[in-house]
């Protein structure tokens, strides 16, 4: 998982005007056995024309958050904390705010095309029904958009594509449509979760091309959400990485794949394969146990159970995100014992 340093790793916010602010996000959810903390806390800031990537294992709260800043949890949700889109405060917004701000300010590219594309009305159909909701316009002039963009995410033949229904196109080209229709009224925010689920490496890679050129040619912010660490390596800007429902850290991509300082990230890092003259040389390190499932967020490491270096601070105080020592400013880990930079 090799980088090549670049000025949006160095200096993230200055390159970037900030879109989305997101403070002290916290979510919950009523359970017959009682109330379940899906995130805790979480900061993060995404800025114009830069990718952000989220990472941690399933169950961690990273697709929970991306729900949450637009309203798309279920009523068993409860949504705490803010979320700022520009000036517009998101957490608590009337349903009719949320509508708007859905598909058009804000859109989404949802995990398994298969099951998030109706499969019973043509992709071309899908799209323009974006274009005619949020930009009034006519059944011919949205379905001739919507040709358009699937030929910018480089579909062939877009003009006998938009007649196609999902089953008929491949898992890569129904991603490509998803994209499209996320991108229809070029929102200042796209949330990617998992955009390359299930695809295989060569077909992964185009779908992250297409991001990294949306990205530099509309300037549009990216949030990136995946467990894989080798996605995040090829486009992220800066990554955030989540632990039980808390940011435990994040700092430039380079740098966090470089130097990780929380044992979490460096657990995931050793957990991932590589690629190159050492690739198979060795076996895969593993994090023992597994993700809690938090009935109330406890004042404590809630990674302690799993880590090698914890003691009894970790297991009876909760560590705070805060720049780690010999750090530059942009890295911040939540760890009482971080991993000594090298």
């Amino acid at each position: 998982m090799s980088r090549t340093t670049s000025t949006a790793d160095a200096q993230p916010a200055a390159r970037h005007t900030r879109v989305l602010e997101v403070r002290d996000l916290s979510v919950t959810f009523r359970t017959e056995t009682g109330t379940v903390a899906a995130a805790d806390g979480v900061d993060l800031d995404l800025g114009s024309g830069e990718i952000v990537g989220v990472v941690g294992e399933s169950g961690c709260g990273k697709s929970v958050t991306a729900m949450a800043l637009t309203g798309l949890l279920p009523r068993s949700a409860t949504v705490t904390g803010s979320v700022r889109l520009r000036d517009d405060e998101l957490v608590g917004a009337s349903p009719a705010t949320l509508r708007r701000v859905r598909g058009k300010d804000i859109a989404y590219i949802f995990q398994e095309p298969m099951t998030s594309l109706n499969p019973v009305l043509t992709v071309g159909r899908q799209i323009a029904e974006v274009l005619e909701q949020h930009e009034s316009m006519n059944r011919r002039a949205a379905t001739a958009r919507a040709a358009e963009l699937l030929a910018v995410v480089g579909i062939p033949s877009p003009a006998e594509r938009v007649k196609q229904y999902p089953h008929q196109l491949s898992g890569g080209m129904r991603q490509r449509v998803m994209i499209a229709m996320a991108i229809a009224c070029e929102p200042a925010v796209l949330v990617a979760d998992e955009p390359t689920t299930a695809l295989d490496v060569t077909v992964q890679a185009g779908i992250l091309d297409v991001l990294r050129r949306l990205r530099d040619e509309t300037g549009m912010a990216v949030l990136v959400i995946t467990h894989d660490l080798g996605v995040i390596a090829d486009v992220a800007d800066r990554v955030v990485v989540m632990y039980a429902g808390r940011v435990v850290e994040r700092a430039g991509a380079d740098d966090l794949f470089a130097r990780p300082r929380h044992h979490y990230t460096a657990g995931l890092l050793a957990a991932s394969p590589t690629s190159g003259r050492h690739a198979g040389t060795h076996r895969l390190e593993e994090i023992p146990g597994l993700v809690p499932v938090l009935r109330e967020p406890p004042d404590a490491c809630t990674f302690a159970e799993r880590c090698g270096a914890a003691d009894d601070t970790c297991r009876s105080r909760r560590p705070l995100l805060e720049v780690a020592l010999g750090s530059g400013a942009a890295h911040e880990v939540a760890c009482w014992h971080p991993k000594v930079s090298s």
